[in-house]
């Protein structure tokens, strides 16, 4: 069959190598794609946002499935707009409808949903410029740090974790008052502040089945130490050595089997992927909880980039299956090795960055997956930078520090002017592999 899928980044390139080796995939799209993903398929240039553009190709050229990568068409309802189409109902889309979207689309919706059907996650309160005041005394009933969210979709900058009440108070006033993200910022969720660990739990679901997918961290300040600006991310780890078994059999039915049944209740159709950004924080015994954080309706980046190079099934079998509601007939075939990714960015990443450097070195990489985040080909033939995340090294390795040291060592082959990237990416997990 013919496949599009959607997106320019990183997780799309993952996405795409994978789609690329199934045996169902005839002839693979990607729009807009980059200069990496032109190796998986043809490269077509629309917006992920232009309903139209695509409804039209996807008929011209027979397409039978459309996988979503990022999250702006799913909330704003391409799912919706094909089933509204008569001649695009039949197209397998892999993604949630705009309502189920709002799960990411809206963190005050996400909140209300967790509340509703028991999912653990942070104390919090919604607010709006009507009831800033509230807003701010109800800063002062909390403990530092804290924690302010856009309601809405803010590029991954909406998220504020303060240590100073009125610095906190200055915040809510510039996000609700002065739009400090736009009408991201209409409304504020204020919440409890979770010490403990991140991780990342994928989820694909035709929306009564599911397939849980390796865990994942990602490292999201750009300065070693986890230190400096917050970005799309700078590298991640899969899976997390301290998400064992136990741990996992707590997400699944505290967390995962709540949140599908709660989809059904709400009568949102959901044939996707769940992304649930957790917290794991230790009890009183010790022992590590799950607290969901947020949810994302699709695959994270860069965490995407050390999980799907673990999947040894067929993923067009296994997207087929969640639209056709047969999830549960399938295996989840998973490669027991550990996948580190490194994220190469930049100059001026996460600010203002340049662009248009020419990328060196990728024919000395040895032993490692490279995948394009922000690339394209100049009018010379060169391979160029056209992204402040530019380029990913992936390795998996029997170990941890294995799969580290090829992807550090890979990472440094690669160069262009300004190219930077983190050096300690996994290093807090490798205490986790040493007790284990």
């Amino acid at each position: 069959m013919k496949v599009l899928l959607l997106g320019s980044g990183g997780r799309e390139h993952a996405m795409a190598a994978k789609i690329a080796q199934s045996k169902l995939c005839d002839t693979l799209y990607i729009a807009p794609g980059n200069a990496g993903t032109s190796a998986c398929g043809v490269n077509i240039n629309m917006k992920v946002t232009d309903f139209n553009a695509i409804g039209k190709f996807v008929i011209a050229n027979e397409v039978k499935m459309v996988v979503v990568g990022p999250e702006a068409p799913l909330v704003a309802g391409i799912t919706d707009y094909f089933a509204e189409d008569s001649a695009l109902k039949n197209v397998m889309i892999i993604g949630p409808t705009a309502q189920g979207a709002q799960l990411e689309g809206s963190k005050d919706f996400a909140k209300e949903f967790m509340n509703k059907y028991g999912i653990p996650t942070a104390s919090h309160r919604t607010f709006t410029e009507q009831t800033l005041k509230e807003g701010q005394k109800y800063l002062e009933t909390l403990n530092a740090p804290y924690v302010l969210k856009a309601d809405g979709l803010a590029a991954g900058k909406g998220v504020l974790i303060l240590d100073d009440l009125q610095e906190a108070k200055n915040e809510l006033k510039q996000m609700l008052s002065d739009a400090k993200f736009g009408e991201a910022s209409n409304r504020v969720v204020i919440e409890q502040y979770l010490s403990g660990i991140e991780l990342s739990v994928f989820v694909l679901t035709d929306g009564k089945h599911y397939k849980i997918l390796p865990s994942a961290k990602d490292y999201k300040r750009i300065g070693e130490g986890d230190t400096g600006l917050n970005t799309g991310g700078m590298g991640s780890v899969s899976p997390v050595p301290f998400a064992d078994k136990a741990f996992m059999q707590k997400v699944e039915q505290r967390i995962v089997i709540p949140t599908i049944k709660g989809l059904q209740k709400e009568n949102i159709q959901y044939k996707g992927f769940i992304f649930l950004g957790l917290m794991a924080v230790k009890n009183e015994e010790g022992e590590l909880e799950p607290y969901v954080i947020e949810y994302n309706v699709r695959m994270g980046d860069p965490e995407t980039e050390s999980v799907f190079p673990r999947i040894k099934s067929d993923v067009v079998e296994l997207f087929e299956a969640t639209w056709d509601g047969t999830l549960n007939q399938l295996p989840l075939d998973i490669d027991n090795h550990t996948a580190a990714c490194v994220m190469l960015t930049a100059h001026g990443y996460p600010e203002s960055y340049r662009k248009g450097d020419v990328i060196r070195g990728l024919e000395d990489v040895k032993g490692s997956l490279v995948f394009h985040a922000g690339t394209q080909i100049n009018s010379k033939g060169e391979l160029a930078t056209s992204g402040g995340r530019v380029i990913c090294v992936t390795s998996l390795s029997d170990t941890l520090p294995g799969a580290l040291l090829n992807s550090l060592q890979n990472a440094e082959r690669i160069k262009w002017s300004g190219r930077y990237y983190r050096r300690d990416i996994g290093q807090d997990l490798l205490k986790f592999t040493l007790n284990s």
